[in-house]
């Protein structure tokens, strides 16, 4: 019915997974969030049928005999690939290889935590395994280096992972592009490699595979399965034809009969039913005993189980714990909005034990260390300070598994704002599935300066915009980061979704009239005027830059406003009434953001951006000459008012007037002449080569062509020019 779906793994690993939901899984259908339940993953995410069958067999409500005859199809809760937020039982999203193991990766980190801080003797509260099934594409993505990497620098000895090794990938035999020994890298990693020859028949050997991981207590195991895709199917067993495409009605019914399979579609013998949920029965009364256990710690740790109660169980907020968030005034010392953000992560911190989280090794610039806890390490899992490594991607996945643990622990991970793009995928994940992540990155403009265009992000934060569910928040001084903590911290605990902050590198100043209500609301005046003449919208440093452009204005007679936007998703999100009275249709508004101007057409009428690539040099140099200074606000906002709109300032005048001062190479490069009289040095530029300083057609003989940019404002280079329609011309450079 479905027509798609991926046969040949299911088929391949259904011993696997037998053995995990008949005899090793500890689950109870009847309460599929038992906080004590272990865990299973299932990165090879298109082999999802498998997972389903197996929710079905063990007596999830969730996965009827009718939702399996559903696969595929709309409203179903069978979808192509396992959705959390869609079908009880499943634990993680996963369809992006590699995505699922590191996800693992957080499930095993979180119980190793909470194990740590809440265990005592006698007392095992939180114990319990994570189980996983990688296929050859997990292993090739680079993801699962870096978590399984992480894993087992870790030690996470609570961490099972079963690699499919059936030897077929889409374009056919893994040979083609993966000869790796991958027990041995594993091995390299840290993990115990065991490896079980025969997947398809002997489920023994996967049996005692299973025994040996659990008794390796200070090492992650990988057990390598020898499988066949499409086990059973006469003739499309072991090749790529059982991989991605259905087999087909009559080869459904020749691999039935060739496995001695008598019974029809859909049909399940009872006595099949009877051996999975004889299973499952055992888990609930392996959940009762644990109601017991937490009975008793009760009595035996009461604080302790006053704490578990409100982080685990309630999944709850301290009383108060907002008010531990810095609130200042303009009179307070300015700072880096990074460095507000290190203030309130420890305020919150010292009230929430259930905030974790680390750095990509960036923790002394992304200032995201607690100082109230140690580092989360083998044989300090009590500390909450993750240390990632240099793994962005790993880490915003690992990250997402410790919120999908769903025991309460709000996980943040920082790096710089450019480097998002290395772990795009986790956040989005993080939005698709609903994970709790706060994505805390800092250097977010052009202001980082002289590590130049490779570090500074100009399309970054618009793109991340993009994202369905994802709050981004760019805070303008240190009550919008307080603000940004709030709300991201709400999210986290209370809605399970995340949030990333934009924060920066530069000190900024406190502005009047900011507040963690008005952020909250996603926009709002920072300087207000009744009837404006022109409203000018700020993002981050740039508020500050539309404050100063606004006294100059004033100075000239004009009524402005000055709108402070953190966050558009926050301010799409508001009454239409408190949108049109904070951006008036009827008034000419004007964006400043040292970003790509693409989507500000839904709130303003011109744009001062930047869609062109940084340079290096000093931030503030960089900021200016790259026209985010007040008399090029200034001069766009005249044009605005005089019915200018779209791109205003983009950024170009520096690239221009970079190409024309300071460009030594192929297209600027000295005149075979003598020196001129006067001093300087004529210069050929070739106008119309890749690197063009002018737009413009070649210019007709004795018409100056180039100008020279300063704070967006053009001033004529006297020139010589070659005959009309050739492509250089020469210039005096001082």
């Amino acid at each position: 019915k479905s027509k798609s779906g991926h046969p040949g793994a299911p088929m391949g690993q259904a011993p696997i997974g037998y053995v995990l939901y008949a005899e090793e899984l500890k689950y109870n259908p009847a309460d599929p969030q038992w906080v004590n339940r272990d865990r299973f993953v299932l990165s090879s995410g298109h082999g999802c049928m498998l997972q389903y069958s197996l929710l079905h067999l063990a007596g999830y409500d969730s996965v009827s005999i009718e939702d399996i005859k559903q696969f595929r199809q709309w409203g179903s809760k069978t979808p192509g690939h396992p959705e959390n937020f869609v079908t009880a039982g499943i634990e993680a999203t996963t369809g992006p290889l590699g995505m699922g193991i590191s996800n693992a990766v957080g499930l095993a980190a979180a119980e190793a935590h909470l194990s740590a801080v809440y265990n005592k003797p006698g007392l095992p509260l939180v114990d319990h395994y994570t189980y996983a099934i990688m296929g050859d594409g997990c292993m090739q993505e680079g993801i699962s280096h870096e978590s399984c990497s992480y894993a087992g620098h870790l030690g996470l000895g609570k961490l099972i992972a079963f690699y499919d090794d059936n030897g077929i990938t889409i374009d056919g035999e893994t040979r083609l592009s993966f000869s790796e020994d991958v027990g041995k890298r594993f091995q390299a990693y840290g993990w115990q490699v065991l490896e079980v020859k025969d997947g398809n028949k002997d489920v023994g050997a996967i049996r005692s595979a299973v025994k040996a991981a659990k008794a390796c207590k200070d090492k992650p195991t990988l057990i390598r399965v020898k499988t066949t895709i499409g086990y059973g199917s006469p003739n499309k067993a072991n090749s790529h034809a059982a991989h991605g495409a259905p087999l087909g009605a009559d080869e459904a019914k020749a691999t039935r009969e060739s496995l001695g399979w008598t019974h029809g579609e859909f049909e399940v013998p009872p006595n099949v039913y009877e051996v999975f949920r004889a299973h499952a029965k055992e888990g609930g009364a392996r959940q009762a005993e644990w109601n017991k256990l937490w009975a008793k710690y009760q009595e035996q740790e009461p604080e302790l189980a006053k704490q578990f109660q409100r982080v685990v169980i309630e999944n709850k907020l301290p009383e108060g714990w907002a008010d531990k968030l810095p609130k200042l005034t303009p009179a307070d010392k300015s700072k880096a909005t990074r460095l507000w953000s290190q203030d309130c992560l420890n305020a919150i911190a010292e009230v929430c034990p259930e905030l974790v989280g680390g750095s990509a090794d960036l923790a002394p610039s992304n200032m995201t260390l607690m100082k109230c806890s140690g580092d989360f390490l083998q044989g300090s899992y009590a500390g909450r300070n993750f240390r990632f490594g240099i793994r962005e991607f790993g880490m915003g996945a690992v990250s997402n598994g410790l919120s999908l643990h769903k025991t309460g622990l709000m996980p943040y991970c920082a790096t710089f704002t450019i480097f998002t793009d290395y772990m795009r995928n986790s956040i989005r994940l993080a939005a698709l599935a609903k994970c709790g992540t706060i994505f805390v990155t800092t250097h977010d403009s052009i202001a980082v300066g002289e590590d130049g265009p490779t570090h500074q992000p100009i399309e970054t934060v618009p793109s991340l915009r993009m994202i369905p569910d994802l709050v981004v928040i760019r805070p303008a001084d240190g009550n919008e980061t307080s603000g940004a903590y709030k709300v991201a911290v709400e999210r986290s605990k209370l809605e399970s979704r995340p949030t990333l902050m934009a924060l920066s590198r530069q000190t900024l100043p406190n502005l009047p009239n900011s507040s963690i209500a008005n952020v909250e609301r996603g926009a709002y005046a920072v300087v207000e005027s009744a009837d404006p003449d022109i409203i000018l919208i700020g993002t981050g440093s740039e508020v500050s830059v539309c404050m100063e452009a606004a006294k100059q204005l004033e100075a000239k007679g004009k009524a402005v406003r000055v709108v402070s936007m953190p966050s558009w998703e926050l301010f799409r999100a508001q009454p239409q009434d408190y949108k049109d009275k904070v951006l008036p249709k009827v008034v000419p508004k004007l964006s400043v953001e040292a970003a790509v101007t693409m989507g500000w057409g839904e709130w303003a009428d011109g744009f001062v951006g930047i869609d062109v690539f940084g340079a290096s040099a000093p931030g503030d140099t960089c900021m200016d000459k790259f026209g985010f200074n007040a008399p090029n606000v200034v001069a766009c906002a005249e044009r605005c008012m005089a019915g200018a709109t779209g791109v205003l300032s983009d950024g170009s005048q520096a690239k221009h007037d970079r190409a024309v001062n300071v460009a030594r190479g192929a297209h600027a490069r000295p005149h075979a002449r003598p020196q001129p009289p006067g001093g300087g040095q004529l210069w050929k530029v070739d106008v119309r080569g890749p690197n063009q300083v002018d737009p413009h057609p070649a210019p007709e003989a004795g018409s100056p062509s180039l100008s020279k940019f300063r704070n967006g404002v053009a001033n004529p280079l006297p020139l010589t020019t070659g005959p009309a329609g050739s492509d250089a011309c020469t210039f005096r450079l001082a």
